[in-house]
């Protein structure tokens, strides 16, 4: 069977707590392992609410 491999972003606390995603990131990657059906290659931005309070902005300038 040929594993396959999923590239997805994950953006903690736009919305979702960073507790929230780092915990479902962590289901994903045991259901992987114990799978083996697919991997996950996981893009984070720190594009947030706390970026925005820090920065003013939730992304960069070129970020999409």
């Amino acid at each position: 069977m040929t594993t396959r491999v999923h590239r997805i972003a994950a953006i903690p606390g736009d919305g979702i707590g960073p507790e929230v995603v780092d915990a479902a990131l962590t289901a994903l990657d045991h259901l992987s392992r114990q799978t083996n059906a697919f991997r996950l290659e996981v893009d984070r931005f720190d594009w947030g609410s706390k970026r925005f309070q820090r920065e003013g902005t939730f992304m960069p300038a070129g970020g999409v």
